[in-house]
């Protein structure tokens, strides 16, 4: 069966001077001739997101929406109605948000957080802004060290309010992060620590040594790229250390400290400077 609001392989069934036709079981799905590699020719398979138009007809269209469906992102209004909203997601036919499901004034221009689903009634892709529904920590479908995607949701006394796989609710502490983060910022993480009551704790980046591993070449290679030598070791500044190296200190301080052991740099008193081999 296709998919509606996901991307689909489909096999050509015909060209046609508009474009070719999906098989989808029936007549087919068009895809738009401008959208259609001019190699296309009946029997190749495709990779083609499917949704409907303007005329409530299903198309395809090898574009790349901003959010599928099951998606949360933060799109942009760009017109409004009576009725509710349209939301840019990437492709020709806006998306659109009910009033129903709007928890904000919203006004052309403004970037709002939103869920990307099917609505049961028509078979439509929709926007909501009611994310909570669809947000639960009671059934984990996540493990400790596990590496997961996050979207921050909002900012708390203690930190980062994110959602975790488009799935459930987590905490990304201040002390973690060393760059400000706003509702809509999508980012790679890992689960650090799951709590009794079920409650998430995450970090930004990789996991464990997998991340000190990337970030020691990164510091062999800025190290090449500035004659050998960095002004910068365990007493600099967290934030000095997270604007030059994108990491942080306690990263920075665990990649030299590997690169030490291998004799592949050496500690002055202001930095650190490689050894040449």
């Amino acid at each position: 069966m296709v998919r509606v609001g996901e991307f689909n392989n489909l096999q050509v069934l015909r060209k046609v001077e508009i474009g070719a036709y999906m098989d989808d079981g029936g007549d087919g799905i068009l895809l738009p001739k401008r959208f259609a590699p001019k190699t296309l020719k009946a029997g190749d398979v495709i990779n083609v997101f499917v949704y409907y138009d303007s005329d409530n007809r299903l198309i395809a269209t090898t574009q790349q929406p901003k959010a599928v469906a099951g998606d949360i992102a933060l799109l942009k209004v760009v017109s409004l109605s009576p009725h509710g909203a349209f939301l840019d997601w990437g492709l020709m036919k806006d998306l659109f948000i009910a009033k129903s499901q709007q928890l904000s004034v919203m006004h052309v221009g403004g970037h709002y957080l939103v869920k990307v689903y099917i609505d049961k009634q028509t078979g439509r892709i929709a926007a909501t802004e009611r994310i909570e529904q669809y947000l639960s920590n009671d059934d984990l479908t996540v493990n400790e060290n596990e590496e997961v995607d996050l979207v921050v949701y909002r900012r708390t006394d203690i930190g980062y309010a994110v959602i975790i796989n488009n799935e459930h609710t987590g905490m990304l502490y201040f002390n973690e992060v060393f760059s400000d983060l706003a509702p809509g910022d999508k980012l790679k993480g890992f689960i650090r620590k799951i709590r009794e009551d079920n409650k998430i704790d995450v970090v930004a980046g990789k996991r464990g040594y997998d991340k000190v591993e990337g970030e020691t070449d990164k510091i062999l290679r800025l190290l090449k790229e500035n004659s050998g030598y960095l002004p910068y070791y365990d007493k600099s500044d967290p934030e000095e250390i997270y604007s030059f190296f994108g990491m942080s200190k306690k990263t920075f301080k665990m990649a030299t400290g590997n690169l030490f052991k291998q004799h592949k740099i050496e500690f002055t008193q202001s930095g650190i400077k490689l050894i040449e081999e």
